[in-house]
């Protein structure tokens, strides 16, 4: 199975470094030197890692034949795919791969099904589960624990206790403490 570890970012420096943002929780085991990694677009690789490094709190790579910048830079925004175990499940039990909760069920905490989960964006600060409800809809749901406060694997069911306004958009409250109707008489004016 195929697993995104990383997004390539801009060229530092003139020696073929990249910056990278990480989208593993093991990045010490995934982009380590040696690791040899696909790419999207596939054209793009498989790029070899040959060393890395950590500067101001980013992650740098530099790979087998990428020697300077102009090279560096035309791997922006290249996908890095590692080969994963499908039966490999992370450390941390509060962690799961995207394939562990794709299709899975959602319910509220009450047993409402929401949907299902089509796919997980991520983002820099959050990841989000992108859920296709019955009615061919999509919601955005965060993916953190006040909101998602249980992954069922063995049921194949994720629960969310969302807050108002996440499902239906008539119950959300404003966080200035507004109604409706001082809303639309400031954008009147």
């Amino acid at each position: 199975m195929q697993l995104v570890v990383a997004r390539i970012g801009r060229a530092h420096g003139i020696k073929g470094e990249v910056t990278v943002e990480v989208r593993t929780d093991e990045p010490e085991l995934r982009l380590a030197p040696g690791a040899v990694l696909a790419t999207d677009p596939a054209s793009a690789g498989p790029l070899t890692i040959a060393s890395g490094r950590v500067h101001s709190g980013r992650l740098l790579l530099r790979f087998d034949g990428v020697l300077d910048r102009t090279a560096a830079e035309a791997l922006r925004n290249t996908l890095l795919i590692a080969e994963v175990d499908p039966e490999e499940v992370p450390e941390d039990p509060e962690e799961f791969y995207d394939h562990q909760l794709i299709d899975l069920d959602v319910v509220t905490r009450d047993g409402t099904v929401v949907g299902r989960i089509l796919e997980i964006s991520h983002l820099p600060y959050q990841d989000l589960l992108i859920v296709k409800r019955p009615d061919g809809s999509e919601v955005m749901v965060p993916f953190v624990s006040e909101i998602v406060p249980e992954i069922d694997l063995e049921e194949q069911r994720a629960v969310i206790d969302p807050p108002p306004g996440l499902l239906d958009e008539s119950q959300a409250v404003r966080a200035d403490g507004a109604d409706e109707h001082s809303a639309s008489s400031r954008e009147d004016s």
